[in-house]
């Protein structure tokens, strides 16, 4: 992580995305952008809550670790999108790990300046309120998903999110065959059957698999394959 000092692209940021109108002028001058390259953290399950994020740039991956050490994928996230919402309106610790997929920026607003700030804002309440509602929507349309579409279509739609990053052409469009255990937890599968679907799409050429990762040949054909919906990215 590194903090970005670049006034103009931190404007730039506040204007694409119309965030200007959600805050008050009182916390603009609060405001940290951050940067993050592929696979740092910006936040860790159990950590203390101390920052909300917007993500302005890149990918995020947002998962959960089990007592076990299981490691269960909930989403991926694109901008516009903020990290720290439920922790602000609760008040709780953070209750996920929240990686870097790909280089992220984020505009970063400590939990002090929104309480002394923000509490009664009114506009940032009703854009907090429509970002969690909209996870909640997204959790119910993910779960529909894995219910009713086979585990090709699944892992197609998760390649799709995993691989591809549509703020960055240079992204590898790979996935490294460590991720294939939390791949498998996320659609709702067996790694042994998963292993059988990634054949068989490797046979149809829409994937290759290769010595510690598994790259996408054909993405068209994946997405056609996932009835053109990138469920896990939301």
């Amino acid at each position: 992580m590194r903090e970005i000092q670049d006034s103009e692209l931190l404007q730039h940021y506040l204007e694409t995305f119309e965030i200007k109108p959600i805050l008050n002028d009182e916390l603009l001058p609060h405001l940290t952008l951050y940067s993050y390259n592929h696979g740092e953290l910006i936040c860790t399950q159990g950590d203390p809550y101390n920052h909300l994020y917007l993500l302005v740039k890149g990918k995020l991956k947002i998962f959960n670790t089990s007592p076990e050490g299981r490691t269960l994928i909930l989403s991926f996230k694109t901008p516009l999108d903020v990290v720290g919402d439920i922790e602000y309106v609760q008040g709780t610790d953070f209750i996920n790990t929240v990686e870097a997929v790909s280089e992220v920026h984020m505009i970063a607003i400590h939990h002090r300046w929104l309480k002394k700030f923000a509490s009664d804002h009114t506009p940032l309440l009703k854009f907090l309120l429509n970002v969690i509602t909209k996870k909640f929507y997204v959790k119910s349309s993910s779960l529909s998903f894995n219910l009713l579409y086979p585990v090709e279509v699944r892992f197609a739609s998760y390649l799709l999110s995993v691989c591809f990053d549509e703020g960055d052409a240079l992204y590898s469009g790979k996935l490294s065959t460590s991720h294939l255990i939390d791949a498998a937890n996320l659609i709702g599968t067996s790694y042994r059957h998963l292993n059988r679907v990634i054949q068989q799409l490797s046979k149809e050429g829409l994937v290759e698999r290769h010595k510690g990762f598994i790259e996408v040949k054909n993405r068209e054909g994946l997405s056609e394959l996932a009835n053109h919906r990138n469920i896990y990215e939301k």
